[in-house]
């Protein structure tokens, strides 16, 4: 297993336009989390410009099939994702090291 972490960069009108999708969007990370695979997300705030998430999976096919299937990205709400290979170094207590 492995972790990745998923950026995403969203639209400047977010906070308003995710209201239609937002139930969607944590039913498929809610989702993600019961299988182990999400382990922790959130969108950053002052400014709330992107979102973090973090896998723990395979390989990096898991994390696409979440942006593939989340409506934030279907609709238009996230401009940019970036998947990237993490080493966590820091984290026994919550089940975070390899």
């Amino acid at each position: 297993m492995a972790h990745f972490a998923l950026l995403y960069t969203v639209v400047d009108d977010y906070l308003e336009r995710r209201g239609q999708y937002r139930a969607e969007h944590l039913a498929l990370a809610t989702a993600a989390h019961a299988r182990g695979e999400l382990l922790l997300a959130g969108a950053f705030a002052d400014p709330s410009d992107r979102a973090l998430f973090v896998f723990r999976a395979d390989d990096r096919a898991t994390v696409e099939r979440f942006v593939n299937a989340d409506p934030y990205v279907v609709h238009g709400l996230v401009t940019r994702w970036e998947i990237r290979p993490w080493n966590v170094a820091v984290g026994a207590e919550l089940g975070l090291t390899q």
